[in-house]
């Protein structure tokens, strides 16, 4: 027995220990990584916020973080305070000594620096002032005034078919227009018929009520005149010039013509039908301010030029020149 007790194989327990060397592969950091690119897209997504809206709301957003009550000028929990200890609307939104008060005060705007001579300068509406606000109601009132006369003065009722009224950039616009039956002018002239000198008389004592000055343009429809060395450029201009001369005879004091242009077919009523009738007419536009005021200002700059260019004043000139110049200007300047 006990030889075969010592013949017998001895019991071997082997024990086999897992290594955690594959612990990197998990799924822990995909979390952290979330979390970090939704940080970021709200990050972002504030900062677009902020540059989407304007000063005036970022300064509304700021007060209601200082008092998010839905009473104004409530607040439902008490402001923090070193008593109270925390609570109510914070201070700040970092403990880094910056405030909420971001836009409550905007910072007073810098002073502009002035023009340089000859520099553009836009001005807007507010800009303006009063006086701008009172040219605007005379032409509101003038329109009033003119929707009253055509339907009320029968001289105008019966042609109210061929008068209109807009308001554009530039003020009141009264357009007397032809129809296929009924010309202001003669074909190809630009002598008035009676009608139509009759409308411009009425309408001048209507012009007359405010202070504004006016600018009368003539226009053509696009077919071509047959007459030699006089096209549709010249006939615009004529009619315009004896729109003038209806509305002065009217009672329209002559200090108030502003501006008489011919513009031939180069700004159509109709653009899809250039040969359609209501082409042909008057435009006259009761200046704002605002067309006054650029309008004087080309002047003066054209009278600049004028002086700058003008050889009198430079040594040496000759006379003859000087005087030739002269007598041009005086035809081109004779109405």
């Amino acid at each position: 027995m006990a030889a075969k007790d010592s013949d017998a194989a001895p019991i071997i327990v082997v024990k086999r220990y897992k290594k955690a060397g594959h612990a990197a592969h998990g799924g822990s950091w995909k979390v952290a990584f979330a979390d970090f690119a939704t940080a970021m897209m709200a990050f972002f997504l504030l900062l677009w916020l902020l540059g989407a809206t304007t000063e005036k709301q970022k300064g509304a957003i700021s007060e209601y973080f200082n008092n998010p009550s839905t009473i104004q000028g409530a607040s439902p929990v008490p402001s923090p305070s070193p008593i109270n200890g925390p609570g109510g609307a914070s201070t700040s939104m970092i403990k880094l000594g910056g405030g909420m008060e971001l836009h409550h005060d905007p910072a007073p705007p810098a002073e502009a620096a002035p023009p340089q001579p000859g520099a553009q300068v836009d001005v807007t509406p507010e800009e303006g002032g009063d006086d701008e606000k009172a040219d605007e109601e005379r032409l509101k009132v003038l329109m009033g005034q003119l929707k009253e006369g055509i339907d009320m003065r029968e001289s105008l009722a019966k042609f109210k078919d061929q008068i209109l009224l807009d308001v554009t950039a530039e003020g009141v616009r009264i357009q007397i227009i032809d129809h296929e039956r009924r010309s202001m002018f003669p074909s190809g002239s630009a002598v008035l018929e009676v009608f139509s000198a009759n409308i411009l008389s009425e309408l001048a004592s209507i012009i007359d009520n405010v202070p504004n000055r006016i600018s009368i343009s003539g226009h053509t429809d696009i077919r071509p005149l047959t007459k030699p060395n006089y096209s549709n450029w010249e006939l615009s201009a004529d009619r315009a010039n004896a729109a003038r001369r209806a509305l002065l005879a009217g009672g329209l004091p002559p200090a108030k013509i502003g501006r008489v242009v011919g513009l031939s077919s180069s700004t159509l009523l109709e653009p899809n039908e250039p040969e359609n009738p209501v082409n042909r007419r008057i435009s006259i536009v009761v200046m704002n301010k605002r067309t006054e005021d650029a309008i004087n200002q080309e002047n003066g700059a054209l009278l600049s030029v004028q002086h700058t260019a003008d050889p009198a004043r430079q040594d040496g000139a000759d006379p003859t020149a000087v005087q030739a110049q002269a007598t041009i200007a005086q035809t081109v300047a004779t109405p």
